[in-house]
């Protein structure tokens, strides 16, 4: 017995390592070097152009849930996901193909199924594979570990993609991402499928979260505006990723430095989110710290817009980049302590789908305005958090 029990965790090792290679080179993304370039040096469309297409990807990402869900029930949930990564790669191999709008719609969609076809199948494979094993307890560990995987490997992707473009062209950096993409199928694909398969749908799990997401906000004043908060300014601060790059090239820095940059963003993500205690401490209160990540996201963007300059936009990466990208992670804790723990999972992701219906609305009208003046969609992201502080402020009881 004790033989078989060392024997099930030698192995249980094996898998939670695959499945860290799996994330590692399913983040490799080198085209997040030079994404803007990409689009509008390349691929020649404009800032509304590039928005739209984010709103296209996002609204597909819904529609394809069930469906791909349907294939997680019929395949499993690892088959899902490497199907996910052959058509990931198929996508950036159709993106850095040829510069044209269309091209670019067909690329997203396809992003857009992979996603759906990993999304949620990865977590669930994962947590019942430790399950099976009886080592469920480790899952906040292992999971832990998955995210440093994924922003270890966005840390090395940006300045290497910053190379790749330097010495090939705009559009290598994703063409070469198909090769880490391609790796993460085929390590998925030897990881084991579950055998102690949760008996509730993938797909009809999607249309239970809009539905019970709807009911259970309408019906909790408290954590109907905690989760309006969080999503108006995570919201606000993606816009970073897609202004910071315009902003660099309005003031002058070369191409070469963007991955770099990008991996600055990344590495203030990591050290606020590492340190959310030390913050607490510092500000002592969460309302505060919540208060102030929210007006720093809004200020920045306005003094990037106001005054576009090195400093305005070192300050941008800093709070919007740094604090608003990690802010939704810090009230995750709270948004557990309202929400019952037979519902959690649920709940949770509908706000993430809220999120998204969102950002749907919004990357056309900021792209928008970009077009007539980077300063105007700069100044649309920084309104967004500042209507919320003073029309829907969270009472300090949610804290307490």
């Amino acid at each position: 017995m004790k033989k078989i029990m060392q024997q099930l965790r030698k192995g249980t090792k094996d898998i939670i390592w695959k499945y860290y290679a799996f994330t590692f080179f399913n983040s490799l993304a080198f085209f997040s070097a030079v994404l803007i370039p990409f689009f509008t040096d390349w691929g020649g469309i404009n800032q509304a152009q590039i928005q739209i297409l984010q709103s296209w990807f996002m609204f597909w990402i819904f529609v394809l849930e069930v469906p791909t869900g349907a294939i997680a029930d019929y395949l499993g949930r690892k088959y899902s996901m490497a199907l996910g990564g052959v058509v990931v790669t198929v996508a950036v191999l159709v993106y850095g193909s040829f510069p044209d709008f269309k091209v670019f719609l067909l690329a997203e969609f396809l992003y857009a199924a992979a996603v759906a076809l990993i999304s949620g199948a990865d977590e669930a494979l994962l947590y019942d594979l430790l399950k099976e094993r009886g080592q469920e307890s480790e899952s906040k560990k292992v999971f832990g570990r998955v995210n440093s995987f994924h922003l270890a490997a966005m840390l090395i992707a940006a300045p290497v993609g910053s190379l790749i473009a330097k010495s090939f062209g705009l559009n290598y950096p994703t063409l070469f991402t198909a090769i880490p993409y391609f790796i993460s199928a085929l390590i998925v694909w030897s990881i084991p499928e579950s055998r102690i398969r949760t008996t509730r749908s993938e797909s009809t799990r999607y249309v239970d979260i809009v539905k019970q997401g709807f009911v259970f906000f309408y019906n909790h004043k408290q954590l109907r505006k905690l989760a309006l908060d969080s999503i108006i300014v995570a919201s606000s601060a993606y816009f970073v990723i897609w202004l910071y790059q315009p902003l660099l090239k309005l003031v002058g820095v070369d191409i070469f430095y963007f991955g770099f940059i990008h991996a600055g963003i990344v590495l203030v993500q990591i050290l606020v989110s590492s340190n959310f205690e030390w913050f607490d401490k510092i500000f002592k209160s969460s309302r505060r710290f919540l208060f102030f990540s929210a007006f720093a996201t809004a200020i920045s963007f306005l003094a990037a817009a106001v005054f576009p300059s090195a400093i305005t936009i070192f300050l941008l990466i800093v709070f919007a980049g740094g604090f608003g990208l990690t802010r939704l992670k810090y009230m995750t804790a709270f948004l557990n302590k309202l929400i019952p723990s037979s519902e959690r999972a649920t709940i949770l992701s509908s706000i993430s789908m809220f999120r998204r219906f969102a950002l749907v609305l919004l990357n056309p009208i900021v792209g928008f305005a970009t077009v007539i003046d980077l300063r105007y969609g700069l100044a649309i992201a920084g309104l967004l958090p500042l209507t919320l502080l003073f029309f829907s402020p969270i009472e300090q009881e949610v804290f307490d």
